[in-house]
């Protein structure tokens, strides 16, 4: 149910996808580096109170859903979803109106 590409095209499909696994890679590194940046400013500042647990659960909210993205988990979030779902609802269609054709 994969849709037809040309060679050029499903080169700059791969060579896109790269670059958003690149981009996702980077912003992990990032933020695992500046969470360890303000856990030190946390621990030496005022290590009573750990406001930095607030920082790194928002900002790792949006890492994870960075990565659900990129690597198409859940798969009905990419964005092929809807152009497979459409050619394969048009292959049913295609099935069925052949078959009520022959009387089946």
């Amino acid at each position: 149910m994969e849709p037809d590409y040309t060679e050029a095209e499903r080169l700059y499909r791969a060579r896109k996808k790269v670059k958003e696994i690149r981009e996702f890679y980077e912003h992990l590194t990032v933020f695992i580096l500046v969470t360890i940046i303000l856990i030190m400013i946390n621990l030496l500042t005022s290590p009573g109170y750990l406001w930095f647990v607030w920082c790194v659960l928002g900002w790792g909210i949006g890492v994870v859903l960075h990565g659900l993205s990129v690597f198409n988990i859940p798969p009905f979030f990419g964005k092929d979803w809807e152009a497979k779902k459409i050619k394969e609802i048009l292959e049913k269609e295609k099935i069925s109106k052949s078959e009520n054709k022959y009387g089946n």
